[in-house]
C-alpha cells in the first residue's frame, strides 16, 4: 500500500511540474551563453541634453518587452568561427559591383578607375593637423584589400587580436551571423533602452560624468580630433571587448570601441512619424530609410560610438547618439552585438 501511495504521489508531483508556468522557472529564464537578460521596461527616448542633433527629436515614451543581448560585441574569434562553418563572404571582400554603386549616387557621377572597384573599405587615417570636422573626406581612406581579416588593409592581420570586436562589417554581414548565432540585431529601441543600464534617463552608459572625464569608462578619442589621440584611454583603435566597466544590465562597450549596428531603417524625421495618442510598444523603425544629405543611399541605424568619437563632433557615445550608415559600407570602427527574442 505504501508504494502505492507513493506512486499516485509521485505521478502527481510529475503531472503537476510538467504543466507548471516556465515563466516562472528560473532555469527556463536562463540567458543563453554570452547574453543577459533586459527587463522589459518604458522610457523616453531620444536626445537629452545640448549636444543632440534634430533626428534625435522628438522624445517620446515606448515600452520594450524584455529581451536578451549579447554581453559584448562580436569578437573576431567568434565571426571567424561563423565564417569557418558556412565559407561566408563579407561585403568588403566582393568585387563592387559599379551598376549597382552608381543608383545611390548623383545622376552623371563618372566611374571610377578600374583599381578603385576592387574589394576592400573604409580606413581611419589621421591628419597632420586640424581640418574641417563636416569634411569626413579627410581622415577616412578607401583603401583596397581592407576587411575584417585585415583590418588595416593588406599586411594587417587580426592575429593577437582575436578579443576584439570584429569590424569591415556591413549591415548584412552582421544580419547574417545573427540569423546563423540563431539570434538578430537590435532595434533601435532596444539598443537604448539597453545602454541605459536601468539608470533613469542616463544620458551615458556609464551614467552622467562628463565624456572629459570618462576616459576610463570606455574607449574613445582623448585629444584634439583627428590629428592627436593621447590615449588616455589606453588604445589608439579598437580595445579587447570587456576592457572597461559594464553598465548596470552587465553589458560591456555600449559607448565606444565600434558602432554597431541595429535593425532598424535610418530616417532622419523617424522619431515624428509615430502616432501621439499611443505609446509604441517595441517599434520595428521606419520601412524607409532617408537622410537628406545622402537621400538615394539606404541607410540603417548604427549606435554606440567608437574609438574615434569626440565632443567636438560626434559625441556617438550618448546613449540617445543616433546615426544612419549605407547598408552597403563598411569601416574600421564598425561592428555589431547580437540580441534574441524570450
Amino acid at each position: 500500500m505504501k508504494i502505492a501511495i507513493h506512486s499516485v504521489a509521485t505521478l502527481l508531483l510529475l503531472s503537476l511540474f510538467a504543466c507548471r508556468d516556465d515563466s516562472q522557472n528560473p532555469v527556463a529564464q536562463q540567458a543563453p551563453e554570452g547574453m543577459v537578460k533586459i527587463p522589459e521596461g518604458r522610457f523616453l527616448m531620444g536626445g537629452k541634453s545640448p549636444q543632440a542633433s534634430r533626428d534625435e527629436f522628438p522624445r517620446h515614451e515606448v515600452q520594450i518587452s524584455a529581451f536578451y543581448m549579447d554581453i559584448h560585441e562580436v569578437t573576431n574569434r567568434q565571426f571567424k568561427a561563423f565564417v569557418d562553418e558556412t565559407g561566408y563572404v563579407t561585403v568588403a571582400e566582393r568585387p563592387i559591383d559599379w551598376e549597382e554603386m552608381k543608383q545611390e549616387l548623383p545622376p552623371g557621377t563618372p566611374k571610377p578607375a578600374a583599381d578603385m572597384l576592387q574589394a576592400g573599405s573604409l580606413v581611419f587615417q589621421p591628419t597632420d593637423g586640424p581640418v574641417n570636422l563636416r569634411d569626413y573626406s579627410r581622415w577616412w581612406r578607401w583603401t583596397v584589400g581592407a576587411n575584417w581579416r585585415q583590418p588595416q588593409g593588406p599586411g594587417s592581420s587580426i592575429e593577437g587580436k582575436m578579443d576584439h570586436p570584429v569590424v569591415h562589417i556591413a549591415y548584412e554581414d552582421a544580419k547574417a551571423y545573427a540569423e546563423w548565432a540563431g539570434k538578430r540585431l537590435p532595434t533601435e529601441a532596444e539598443w537604448e533602452w539597453a545602454a541605459m543600464g536601468g539608470a533613469a534617463d542616463s544620458k551615458y552608459p556609464w551614467g552622467n560624468t562628463p565624456a572629459a572625464d570618462a576616459f576610463d569608462q570606455a574607449n574613445f578619442w582623448q585629444g584634439p580630433f583627428p590629428y592627436q589621440n593621447t590615449e588616455q584611454d589606453g588604445f589608439f583603435g579598437t580595445a579587447p571587448v570587456q576592457t572597461f566597466p559594464a553598465n548596470g544590465y552587465g553589458l560591456y562597450d555600449m559607448a565606444g570601441n565600434v558602432w554597431e549596428w541595429c535593425q532598424d531603417k535610418y530616417h532622419v524625421r523617424a522619431y515624428e512619424m509615430g502616432s501621439a495618442q499611443e505609446v509604441p510598444k517595441d517599434p520595428q523603425g521606419p520601412e524607409a530609410s532617408f537622410d537628406p544629405q545622402e537621400p538615394r543611399v539606404d541607410k540603417c541605424v548604427i549606435r554606440g560610438g567608437s574609438f574615434l568619437c569626440h565632443d567636438s563632433y560626434c559625441s556617438g557615445y550618448r546613449v540617445a547618439r543616433r546615426m544612419g550608415s549605407d547598408k552597403n559600407s563598411s569601416f574600421n570602427h564598425t561592428g555589431f552585438r547580437c540580441a534574441r527574442d524570450i
